[in-house]
């Protein structure tokens, strides 16, 4: 979630709920042996022990298409000792496929596998090297092929999130093709794609047949999904609904006060807005803060807006949104 999930998002929402890993924004690798500054930037949590504040071990996902070049790169940041390294044939931005990254590899299954050993024999085991695909570009005629390729090349366990690339983030995901591609190969898959929900969470177990997933956006429209399914897993009762958008909201106030701290003035409400619009799908009151914001350009009104409703929150209050936002311009 290039643009999105970055190391501020990711220390908040791996506080709200425990994860096995998580993973970078990708890294990208042309020609050139990148510097040090390249993977910090994408993973700052390499500076502490490749973990976020929460202790979640975070992976350094790279994406590219010369085998030689992702080995080299995947050398350098091994001395940065990351918890794993990921490789990305997943992401459907056209603007990253015309550059021959991402999805738009899947239809060059040898490729596929000479990248996958070049990163696994630089790795020497020293940490995980995963692989994240789609079910291909236009079709699924390769998906069994690319992701044997993927396996016998190196990559010790795969993510197949259940689209192609043209299918982008449109419904539905089709989990069932993830069932077909865990039986073709011999390494752990794991499905990812359309996960909002414990209920989809279920659905999708059913059809792949497999308990393991990796949450995206699904994580980020509600931070206590994962809570949900580890609950349901163990035979516990998951989160309540009942008071759960006042718990969310120091953590949204934490989010802006690390934004504020690290991005621009003119771009850091941008970045609210992003996480606002996917905790809309869950949270109502998420809808009513997005809209009092969604106009606002001026970081300091959102710092009155986002204080006067953690303060409401911390002290037991009603939350009223429409009485922050008129706070600030009084």
């Amino acid at each position: 979630m290039e643009g999105l999930l970055d190391a501020r998002l990711r220390a908040v929402v791996t506080r709200a709920a425990d994860y096995d890993w998580c993973v970078s924004e990708f890294v990208r690798v042309t020609g050139s042996l990148l510097p040090a500054r390249s993977f910090l930037k994408a993973a700052p949590e390499l500076r502490a022990g490749a973990c976020t504040p929460a202790g979640t071990p975070v992976r350094v996902q790279l994406l590219g298409s010369d085998p030689e070049r992702l080995a080299e790169n995947a050398a350098r940041l091994l001395a940065l000792r990351p918890a794993g390294i990921d490789l990305n044939f997943g992401c459907p931005a056209p603007q990253v496929n015309r550059h021959r990254g991402g999805a738009v590899l899947l239809a060059e299954p040898s490729l596929l596998h000479d990248i996958a050993s070049a990163v696994a024999a630089a790795s020497g085991g020293r940490v995980p090297v995963t692989a994240k695909m789609r079910l291909g570009i236009r079709d699924t005629s390769l998906a069994i092929e690319a992701a044997q390729a993927l396996a016998e090349g190196g990559a010790e366990m795969l993510v197949v999130h259940a689209r192609t690339r043209d299918q982008a983030y449109r419904p539905p995901a089709h989990w069932a093709w993830v069932a077909r591609i865990a039986a073709a190969v011999r390494i752990p898959v794991v499905a990812n794609g359309e996960i909002w929900t414990l209920d989809d969470y279920l659905r999708c177990r059913a059809e792949s047949g497999l308990v393991d997933v990796m949450l995206g956006r699904g994580a980020l429209a509600d931070p206590f999904l994962a809570c949900r399914i580890r609950d349901w897993l163990a035979g516990r009762q998951g989160p309540r609904e009942e008071g759960a958008w006042a718990r969310l909201l120091p953590m949204i106030a934490e989010y802006w006060q690390r934004v504020r701290l690290e991005v621009a003035p003119r771009h850091a409400p941008g970045r609210l807005k992003q996480w606002l619009n996917l905790l809309q799908r869950h949270f109502p009151e998420a809808d009513r803060l997005f809209r009092t914001v969604r106009g606002e350009s001026d970081p300091i009104a959102i710092d009155a807006t986002i204080s006067a409703l953690d303060a409401q929150s911390a002290a037991g209050g009603p939350v009223d949104h429409h009485q922050s936002r008129g706070s600030d311009s009084g």
